[in-house]
């Protein structure tokens, strides 16, 4: 008994950590690479920085049909994860071997598709086999993988700058290794962990609530703030670099700056408690604030490494925190349908983060990084009044099995923060499950 609890166990960690390196791969290194590796990629195909807007923008609308698509189709997870693996893997090539604009600009379209794809994958996979606390705790850990995959991408840059072209290549074989990582882990264990799970010993599955109309309309000042930080914070994360590298830091320091971005997200572990005991409204509002000094900061004191270094620690941070407010937010406001009312905000989150990197790249067209930057953070300023003077309403009953609703393809607690940046679990502000 004791050789098969450790077998269980050993099983469990290693699938863990394998999904956790499919989220790092396909956000860190795929995904948000792109605004990392912007500045040589200009330089190499001749990428205008308006052009360059519009391609993150479309990668964005990309990600959020990934995540609709892979909501839909949660159930069929071990799929999920195969479609993941194939854009991450073809997105990466696509860019590293691009001839000019339009190839690379379809492959990063196609490689952001993979993020998308791979949260609702990962929280079904990690939902099949654990569950109760041990699932919300590997479900945390799989969300976060996002953080030290900025890092690592960071890094990446680092050593290979200006081959932005190895680079990508390194990316698509990290994703292919991670995600048949996951595949191979995600096998027949399956079928008897489901034998000894909650529906073998006769314990129902709690039903979701029915949220009417009404209900749904108390999300509109959280969208609202949810839209407003997407478009301000597709600054950072297209032309973060970019305004950095034009200033005259150079790689280096441009670099290290960008590291600084996936270790604030990574610590923000280290505040949850502490923003967790506030009203998700005040902590959506800290956070908003957070992201626009930074921005501002970016935006006047490009050249200045300390400034640019602090301000890009305290970016991702606020972008992970305030991404993490905004789920706490969806369970206040909709505490019976928390997993559509939190995919609802990230998509809107998503797409304002389309609209944003537009509107950025015509306004750094007209006026310069810098001033877009500012801009932009008038416009996260704008997303942390949503918070002001926001109350919960009146949310629908909660049983003592599931004011978050039954698990649905985006996990019990909603879609994993990981949709967007980096990201940290959501603490519990209730206690689950008698647990």
């Amino acid at each position: 008994m004791k050789r098969s609890l450790s077998s269980a166990s050993s099983h469990d960690t290693s699938l863990v950590v394998a999904a956790t390196c499919f989220i790092a791969a396909t956000y860190g290194l795929v995904r948000l690479a792109y605004g990392l590796f912007l500045p040589d990629v200009q330089a190499s195909l001749g990428l205008t920085t308006a052009t360059a807007g519009a391609v993150s923008s479309a990668a964005s609308v990309a990600y959020c049909v990934g995540a609709l698509c892979g909501s839909a189709a949660g159930r069929r997870r071990r799929v999920l994860v195969a479609a993941a693996l194939t854009t991450a893997v073809a997105g990466s090539l696509g860019m590293a071997t691009a001839s000019g604009v339009a190839s690379f600009a379809t492959a990063a379209v196609v490689a952001s598709t993979s993020a998308g794809l791979a949260s609702p994958a990962l929280v079904a996979v990690v939902q099949h086999h654990l569950d109760g606390p041990r699932g919300d705790r590997a479900q945390g850990v799989v969300n976060s993988g996002t953080g030290p995959g900025l890092v690592a991408a960071g890094v990446l840059a680092a050593a290979l700058s200006p081959d932005w072209r190895t680079a990508f290549v390194v990316s698509a074989a990290v994703s292919a290794a991670a995600g048949l990582a996951v595949l191979l882990l995600d096998g027949p264990r399956g079928a008897r962990a489901r034998a000894h799970g909650p529906e073998a010993r006769g314990v129902l599955a709690p039903r979701p609530q029915r949220t009417g109309p009404a209900a749904w309309s108390r999300l509109a000042r959280p969208a609202g703030g949810a839209l407003l930080l997407g478009a301000a914070s597709a600054a950072l994360w297209t032309y973060g670099r970019s305004l950095l590298v034009g200033a005259g830091l150079g790689a280096g320091w441009s670099t290290a700056a960008w590291i600084g971005v996936g270790v604030g997200g990574t610590v923000t572990a280290a505040t949850a408690g502490l923003l967790s005991r506030r009203p998700a409204p005040t902590a959506w509002t800290l956070t908003c604030t957070g992201l626009a000094a930074a921005l501002g900061l970016l935006g006047v004191a490009p050249s200045s490494r300390t400034a640019a270094l602090l301000a890009c620690v305290l970016a991702g941070w606020s972008f992970v925190a305030a991404t993490t407010a905004l789920i706490s937010w969806s369970g206040e406001v909709l505490p019976g349908s928390v997993a559509g009312a939190t995919a609802t905000l990230f998509v809107t989150l998503v797409l304002g983060q389309a609209v944003g990197s537009t509107l950025v790249g015509a306004a750094a067209g007209g006026h310069g990084l810098p001033a877009a930057f500012v801009g932009a953070a008038v416009v996260a300023l704008g997303a942390s009044t949503c918070g002001w003077a926001s109350s919960p309403g009146a949310p629908a009953p909660r049983t003592d099995r599931g004011a978050e609703g039954a698990r649905g393809p985006w996990g019990r607690s909603g879609p994993p923060e990981v949709l967007i940046g980096p990201t940290t679990p959501t603490p519990n502000r209730r206690r689950r499950d008698g647990a």
